[in-house]
């Protein structure tokens, strides 16, 4: 099963599912090994994109939430979520799990942390982040989602590898 969602409609997203943050361009390793756990846990997956381009201004009493843009020049949303849907349909083509695309905004810990505790998720599920300098820059800033989702919520939290491992006499950072 493939369904796209939006913020603010929860409604049909499975109960205690295993929740999966993705970003476009990640590898397809961290959805199959959603997939894979969601699998063995007998639920479904919920595979969620946080658009950080955009933030929560308001929410109406009935669940719909209102967002607005951090910059008004940013990379369209639904474009960065279609290509998360089409990234999953392709990595998942052969798994039987009931799989659906939601979209949150925000600080991705924060967003992924709030819906879990809506859906009461089993399991989280991120990837690590991607390697080189700009990366490393950006994580100093802004934090490793891993590492605050373990520190805000009492679920667990598989961390998957994107690519190649590096050897342990490697440089992290290899200069560019």
């Amino acid at each position: 099963m493939a369904d796209q969602h939006s913020a603010g409609d929860e409604s049909r997203l499975p109960s205690t599912p295993v929740i999966a943050g993705v970003i476009p361009g990640q590898s397809p390793r961290v959805v199959v090994e959603a997939a894979r756990y969601a699998s063995m846990l007998g639920v479904g997956l919920v595979i969620v994109h946080v658009d950080v381009t955009r933030f929560v201004t308001y929410e109406d009493p009935d669940g719909y939430v209102h967002t607005a843009p951090i910059d008004l020049g940013a990379v369209s949303s639904a474009a960065q979520l279609e290509q998360i849907r089409a990234a999953a349909a392709e990595a998942l083509r052969s798994s039987s799990v009931e799989w659906t695309v939601h979209q949150l905004v925000g600080d991705p810990a924060l967003a992924i942390k709030h819906l879990a505790d809506r859906l009461d998720a089993k399991l989280l599920v991120v990837g690590t982040r991607r390697r080189g300098i700009g990366e490393s820059i950006r994580e100093f800033f802004t934090g490793s989602v891993a590492a605050r989702l373990a520190h805000r919520q009492q679920r667990p939290i598989l961390v998957v590898p994107q690519g190649q491992t590096v050897a342990d006499d490697e440089d992290l950072w290899p200069e560019p």
